[in-house]
């Protein structure tokens, strides 16, 4: 099994196994998901604290938020840029 590592800045990489969506935080619903995910203590913060620009849902209920574009964080799944593991 591979296991694909995805750059999401700052050096923090995410399981591209685990991602569902990567999405712009700009609208209503997702400020409801990220507010959500605070209360229950499944925010990740690693924007450093710089502005979010993307928010990354996992399949364990996790957000992430990230202060890279999610249109870069989109290419690096695809491209063959990021980090791999064969295991």
């Amino acid at each position: 099994m591979s296991l694909k590592l995805i750059n999401i800045g700052f050096g923090n990489v995410v399981s591209a196994n685990r991602v569902i969506s990567i999405v712009s935080p700009e609208s209503a619903p997702i400020k409801r998901i990220i507010s959500v995910a605070r209360e229950n203590n499944k925010l990740v913060d690693a924007t450093y604290g710089r502005r979010t620009r993307a928010v990354i849902i996992t399949d364990s209920d996790h957000v992430i938020l990230s202060a890279v574009q999610p249109e870069t964080v989109g290419q690096r799944v695809i491209s063959n840029d990021d980090l791999s593991y064969e295991g």
